[in-house]
């Protein structure tokens, strides 16, 4: 009889090692399913995250665009409109320049003893040259 409880003594603590092997095999499979999940997870969400990081810059790059074109289109109005306003005011003084050049004439060849008048004339001629001179640089600052 003592041979039995010798063998189910030896027999016990094999069922017992078998189980507590059993048991981390269990663990070590469980362990690995979870770091595979985890793992996927951060994965997944690496992608995703790029994924969406690619579509903002492309919207954004859009919009910039979109932008950019609205505002060339606008300054090249704006400096047309600035463009045609000095050429008619350019015309304008040119056409005021002549005047005062055929009035110049006109009184130098009539007057005697003028030479007041003649003085005045040449002044304001000088102002609006002056004047058509500065019109023309503003607009070739424009340009």
């Amino acid at each position: 009889m003592n041979d039995t409880n010798i063998d189910l003594a030896t027999t016990g603590r094999q069922t017992t090692g078998t189980r507590k092997k059993k048991g981390s095999t269990a663990f070590l499979v469980f362990l690995g399913i979870w770091i595979i999940l985890i793992g996927g997870g951060i994965f997944g969400a690496k992608l995703y995250t790029d994924q969406m990081q690619k579509e903002i810059t492309a919207d954004i790059e859009k919009q910039t665009a979109a932008q950019v074109a609205a505002l060339q289109k606008a300054y090249e109005e704006r400096l047309g409109q600035l463009e045609t306003s000095y050429k008619a005011d350019i015309t304008d003084l040119k056409g005021k320049v002549d005047a005062l050049n055929e009035l110049l004439t006109f009184t130098k060849d009539n007057a005697d003893n003028k030479t007041d008048n003649s003085n005045k004339l040449y002044t304001q001629l000088n102002e609006v040259k002056k004047q058509l001179n500065e019109l023309k640089k503003s607009l070739d600052v424009l340009k």
